[in-house]
């Protein structure tokens, strides 16, 4: 039961209201994410592409994150946040529409979030751990149509909210 709240609270901290969509989503992604692009997919026995699910879907692998805050992007990522996550997300473990983002870098690896919050559909439609957080909460997260940089902004400042100093 509680791996299930936890799930859904995850699908409902990524659920978020707003989004004007003129972002550059084909921004570069900072250095520190070392966003790299899947060109090579495998293929299953039935022909449909295999998934990692400890990966995640998207192009964010082996994220590379600093032991210490990055506390003028956590400050980015907190107006991004307040903008376009708070409707639907607190900052504690407490459920709204989405689930509270406490402890969320502690539950899902940096690639993991940072592939959902940029590739949100693919994620829902593919990946197990999305998809069992819908089942529980019934909402479908929007995309935002962040850039990678404003991804990255946000999970800074989701391990701020975690406690990282």
């Amino acid at each position: 039961m509680k791996k299930m709240f936890i799930v859904c609270s995850l699908a409902l901290f990524f659920a978020a209201c707003g989004g004007s969509g003129d972002k550059d989503n084909n921004a570069a992604a900072p250095e520190s994410t070392e966003a790299k692009s899947d060109d090579t997919t495998a293929s299953s026995e039935s022909g449909n592409p295999s998934y990692d699910p400890n990966r995640g879907e998207g192009k964010f692998h082996d994220v590379q994150l600093s032991d210490k805050l990055d506390a003028a992007m956590a400050a980015k990522g907190q107006k991004i946040a307040e903008l376009k996550c708070e409707s639907c997300h607190k900052m504690t473990d407490e459920r709204l529409v989405g689930p509270g983002w406490k402890g969320v870098t502690s539950r899902h690896k940096p690639e993991w979030i940072l592939n959902f919050v940029t590739n949100t559909d693919a994620m829902i439609d593919k990946d197990p751990k999305a998809q069992a957080m819908l089942e529980i909460c019934m909402v479908r997260m929007p995309n935002q149509n962040l850039s990678d940089d404003e991804a990255r902004e946000i999970l800074e400042f989701m391990r701020k909210n975690d406690g990282v100093k």
